[in-house]
């Protein structure tokens, strides 16, 4: 059975544990991109991940864009967002209806 996972600062992340989701607090890149490997290659579905965090391994990430498992969504965290979570999901819903449902069909 696949899980879901959620990467990012302890203070960005620990609600979602409440959720049952599991959390793997990063404190600096070069542990964040070591565990997303871990964790990535593991049987996680979907992993959530700050975009503050995503940054600072954007190209590790980049690796799995193509691939159908797993699903890396970025999510804003506490501090330091950079806009590109809510980018990101109103592009996959572009992508799935067909239009903006925001701001309309362009």
């Amino acid at each position: 059975m696949y899980k879901i996972a959620v990467l990012g600062p302890y203070d960005s992340i620990y609600g979602f544990a409440t959720l049952g989701l599991d959390i793997f607090p990063i404190q600096d890149a070069k542990s964040g991109a070591q565990v997303f490997r871990q964790v990535a290659g593991g049987d996680y579905a979907v992993i959530y991940i700050t975009e503050s965090l995503a940054e600072e391994f954007a190209d590790e990430i980049e690796k799995y864009k193509g691939q159908l498992l797993p699903s890396i969504i970025l999510i804003p965290g506490i501090s330091q967002n950079t806009g590109k979570g809510v980018e990101n999901v109103k592009k996959c819903v572009e992508q799935a209806v067909g239009s903006d449902i925001i701001f309309g069909e362009k």
